[in-house]
């Protein structure tokens, strides 16, 4: 299990109010408040976490909107949130992530996701990992996941899918063999431009250099990813195509 500890001075967990939740009066209660726009999702996932004596579900959210304004009115020690929810269906759940941070900072999120892409991992940890987990949705078959994850954020650590992490690990190894990898950030830039479509002297007024130098970007570009000496126009085609496979990797 990929579990990375983060300590903090005085982490949430220190803070959480004694509770006589289901009787435990000696026990500490994690309040969560859980955001899950699929109803039948947003029950099953009440009850994994129900089935836990020392978690109680505070509030319930089918949206981004609902999710910010439960966390007002109840106060939870920590937000299990779908990635995607409305009103756009996007990033949702990364997005309630950054806000808390600098409205809640003491707040633990676990992101729920179907998606083991590792751009979505690196966003929501774009910004620090303490108390932030990024969970597949595969992984609730087992509650243990979640209760794990939760307790992780709550005490101010991190928590990443194993199989995101190996995602992560496969990225960095394509990383290190992409043809990208070779050019320099400006080359890159030139590069980023020819995939817009951008002849030389419109990527030259974009980057506010002269359009020789731009032309000799270009010859480097040409040269660092092998591309001999086929037209120009048959050059350029390859480079983007290069760059559109690999550019997530390096930028």
């Amino acid at each position: 299990m990929a579990v990375v500890g983060l300590p903090t001075p005085a982490g949430p967990a220190s803070s959480l109010p004694k509770s006589g939740y289901r009787g435990q009066t000696d026990r500490v209660a994690i309040r969560v408040v859980l955001a899950e726009d699929s109803y039948l999702m947003r029950e099953g996932v009440s009850k994994l976490l129900e089935s836990d004596a020392e978690v109680e579900v505070a509030g319930l959210a089918a949206d981004l909107p609902a999710l910010l304004a439960e966390v007002e009115r109840s106060r939870p020690d920590a937000v299990v949130t779908d990635i995607r929810m409305p009103p756009s269906n996007t990033d949702e759940g990364i997005q309630a992530a950054e806000g808390f941070r600098a409205s809640r900072p003491e707040l633990g999120v676990v992101v729920l996701s179907q998606y083991d892409e590792p751009e979505y991992a690196l966003k929501l940890l774009s910004k620090g990992a303490a108390g932030r987990a990024y969970l597949l949705k595969d992984r609730l078959f087992d509650a243990r996941d979640l209760l794990t994850a939760l307790r992780e954020v709550v005490a101010g650590r991190s928590y990443i899918d194993p199989k995101v992490v190996e995602g992560l690990v496969a990225a960095r190894n394509r990383f290190d063999t992409s043809p990208l990898r070779q050019l320099s950030a400006r080359e890159l830039d030139v590069l980023c431009q020819m995939a817009e479509g951008k002849n030389n002297e419109a990527i030259a007024a974009a980057l506010f250099l002269s359009v020789g130098v731009i032309e000799k970007h270009i010859n480097a570009i040409f040269s660092k990813l092998d591309l001999g000496l086929e037209p120009d126009v048959h050059r350029r085609v390859k480079a983007v195509l290069i760059y559109l496979s690999d550019a997530s990797r390096v930028r």
